[in-house]
């Protein structure tokens, strides 16, 4: 088999071999010629053999082009946070590459909780750039999967629990990456919102809430970033698995949508050869199967994709009116990356790229509370800071998956804190608790062994000795990437904070009034110790730069401007998905032992319906512990009253919301208008309200600006399941304008005719 150094210059010598004997270049080696004209002629000179081979891989993250053409191989790559570290050819083990560190980015949580659209473009452009130094062709993100439960252990890749703030923010983050060559591949298609059972289970679901809560993001992705691979998805949805399902690929993503791009199986998500070649995947990742050991010299040439399709053509059991679809796909995306002369050469680890992951950071953290002004940090009254909690010192970068990391470094929270105070102040550390030990993830070596065999009692009494001598103390916790946190493959086992880390949070509470907790992790957890701790900040996974960040919130270098992309119940209960909802999965066929295997589907059935994260807490009233799009600041905005300009619009008309956001403190910072519409009655039931609109605000101290909110009817729409399409109807509707779903501070009504 050719491998990549062979095939990837076999494009250019036989374009020069043509050009050096004067003979005119075949189409789909002409530049001047359209791409899809290109793609035709290139697909008339395939054989059938070379065509099989095409849509599926041939290695773990490859797969070939076509040599005799100079067509080259496509190579992916993990993840949507920072591009994954090479691993052998047929294995998963490390490769041992000395060259593949790269720059950690703050996970996606992080990204969405900037709500800003251009930190989401930068996001997308450097990481491109690394994925196209590391000439990576497909980048395996961004994940877009909604935030039904905070136990799914994968939160931490996804956007948050809003359909539109979603798809907002992954059109740029899109877009910028596909700027330097690389298509990114939007995961995962579609209802994969749990890890637990995620091979195993069949959801039910109504197909409103399919079409308003699920598939917005991988709508916008479509038709408006024009994402050219999208991923598939493990879970079943009526019966027949995400990656090669009827109804998702063939009627609504390629159908009603009008996807030209390639749908990629998530890896060993396919199961079946004839639904892969009749419900729309193209290309064909992972598949369990065990080809060495049946004899075959490949074990790819066994996926679903490969020998049995090819047996069926020519027993004549199918035409290749679907393979021809499928290779024209793959030859789109080979003229978009592999085959693309423009694509620049990228760069890894740059200054810019250091800048870009720290600012992003600093962006994404969210102060949830900050009683009494205990942050920032006053430096010149601060002689000794105490530092406390495991996750101050421990790396993130690995684990949690297929998104763990080698990086060039990773800033930790002690070691950023102590960069930034410890020329003036004495900066102290203790453990406090004894989390994750592990320094190996994926087979990723952070290098670390926090062994500690101290008692629990005696972490926590030094820990409280330390508190009580300093003037600050600075609990960093959460969560971590090991299994069973936030971590791929399995969920969270509870909502509360592993490690006895509530007792360590109140204990500190009753010695040092200046406490800051801050909160490292991708999901919500339960604050028992809420009312006795002044000061929350949540901190997300934030990457190579992440002590910097973290530091610089702290000292007030930067004014915390994050606003949570998702709700934080005050307890489990009190979130949709497990009250109403079934979660992991159906209780009678749980008791039963379903879902262990592929015989033994598991039904997961949504009763929340739309009713998810803040449509569910503001409608039916539950007080959360955070609200959705919550988020302090050092200074103080003031919300003007709201403007429309006009009172009735018609169904194809336009109405412009404007409302004047004035900074009243003493700090420079930035709010974020948010824009919630409620239909005021409504045939059908309808959530409190939604977010359909937000814009951040830098603002100097005393400046003031207006921002403009202009919607059409689609803002006022619901998805009618018998219509199958979206209806808008006449009547009353409120624009509600604040800065988080339960701070609304101004309202105006309007009518659609």
């Amino acid at each position: 088999m050719l491998k990549k150094t062979t095939i990837v210059s076999l494009f250019s010598i036989i374009s020069a071999s043509y050009m050096a004997q004067n003979t005119t270049l075949p189409v789909y080696l002409d530049e001047s010629k359209s791409i899809e004209q290109r793609v035709q002629d290139a697909l008339s000179r395939m054989t059938l053999e070379e065509k099989i081979a095409m849509i599926h891989a041939q290695s773990k993250f490859s797969s070939p082009g076509v040599p005799r053409l100079g067509i080259p191989e496509f190579w992916t790559t993990d993840g949507p946070h920072g591009v994954r570290p090479e691993v052998m050819w047929d294995e998963w083990d490390q490769a041992g590459w000395t060259n593949d560190s790269i720059i950690a980015y703050p996970a996606l949580t992080a990204l969405s909780a900037t709500w800003n659209k251009k930190m989401s473009w930068n996001y997308g452009k450097a990481l491109g750039e690394e994925a196209r130094y590391r000439k990576k062709d497909i980048l395996l993100g961004p994940g877009v999967n909604i935030y039904r439960t905070p136990l799914n252990g994968r939160n931490f890749e996804y956007m948050g629990e809003d359909p539109y703030l979603t798809s907002k923010m992954v059109v740029p983050y899109i877009q910028g990456v596909q700027s330097n060559g690389v298509a990114t591949s939007v995961k995962h298609f579609a209802l994969n919102n749990q890890e637990m059972f995620r091979h195993t289970s069949n959801v039910i679901i109504d197909d409103r809430t399919l079409h308003e809560i699920y598939l917005p993001p991988f709508k916008a992705a479509v038709t408006e970033g024009d994402s050219w691979t999208i991923m598939g998805a493990y879970d079943y949805y009526k019966g027949q698995i995400a990656s090669h399902n009827k109804y998702l690929i063939n009627d609504i993503l390629k159908g009603k949508w009008g996807y030209k791009g390639v749908v990629v199986s998530d890896w060993g998500a396919a199961n079946n050869t004839e639904q892969a070649i009749h419900n729309g995947l193209d290309l064909e990742f992972g598949s369990w199967t065990n080809g060495l050991s049946e004899g075959n010299s490949n074990a790819y040439d066994s996926y679903y994709l490969a020998k049995p399709y090819l047996k069926l053509i020519k027993e004549g059991k199918v035409g290749t009116k679907e393979l021809d679809d499928k290779v024209t796909r793959v030859l789109r995306l080979a003229y978009k990356t592999t085959m693309n002369k423009n694509k620049p050469f990228g760069n890894i680890a740059s200054e810019e790229h250091k800048a870009i992951a720290k600012e992003i950071g600093e962006e994404g953290i969210v102060l949830l509370k900050n009683q009494g002004n205990v942050l920032p940090i006053d430096i010149n009254k601060t002689k000794k800071i105490a530092v406390i909690g495991e996750n101050a010192i421990k790396i993130m970068t690995v684990g949690g998956g297929s998104s763990s990391l080698k990086v060039k470094y990773e800033t930790l929270p002690l070691d950023g804190i102590k960069a930034r105070f410890g020329k003036q102040s004495d900066v102290q550390f203790a453990r406090g608790y004894v989390g994750d030990i592990g320094g190996e993830y994926n087979g990723v070596k952070s290098g670390q062994n926090l062994k500690d065999d101290r008692s629990p009692q005696e972490l926590l009494n030094e820990a409280i000795e330390l508190a009580k001598k300093s003037d600050y103390v600075i609990f960093v916790g959460g969560l971590n990437k090991a299994d069973f946190q936030d971590s791929e493959g399995n969920d969270r086992k509870s909502y509360g904070l592993p490690y006895n880390q509530d007792n360590v949070i109140s204990a500190l509470a009753k010695v040092n009034k200046n406490l800051a907790v801050v909160l490292v992790s991708g999901n919500a957890v339960a604050m028992p110790w809420l009312n006795e701790v002044p000061t929350i900040v949540q901190a997300w996974y934030l990457g190579s730069e992440a002590g910097n960040s973290i530091a610089s919130i702290l000292a007030g270098d930067a004014n915390p401007s994050g606003k949570l992309p998702f709700t934080f119940p005050v307890k489990l209960e009190d979130n949709s998905a497990h009250q109403l909802g079934e979660y992991p999965g159906n209780k009678a066929e749980l008791a039963a032992g379903k879902g262990k295997d592929q015989k033994n589907i598991i039904n997961i059935k949504y009763n929340e319906g739309i009713l998810v994260g803040y449509r569910w807490h503001d409608t039916k009233k539950i007080k959360p512990l955070f609200s959705f799009g919550h988020g302090l600041s050092y200074t103080t905005f003031e919300f003007g009253k709201a403007k429309a300009d006009k009172t009735t619009i018609s169904q194809d008309d336009k109405i412009t919301f404007t409302v004047s956001v004035k900074n009243t403190g003493k700090k420079a910072g930035a709010e974020v208008a948010q824009l919630y519409i409620s239909d005021v009655k409504s045939s059908v039931q309808r959530p409190a309200k939604e977010l359909k609109g937000f814009e951040k605000v830098y603002l100097n101290p005393g400046e003031e600006k207006e921002v403009n909110f202009t919607i059409d009817k689609t803002a006022l729409s619901f998805y009618d399941a018998e219509k199958q399409d979206w209806v808008a109807e006449a009547g009353d509707f409120e624009a509600q304008i604040g800065n988080s779903s339960d701070s609304i501070k101004t309202k105006v009504k309007f009518t659609l005719k």
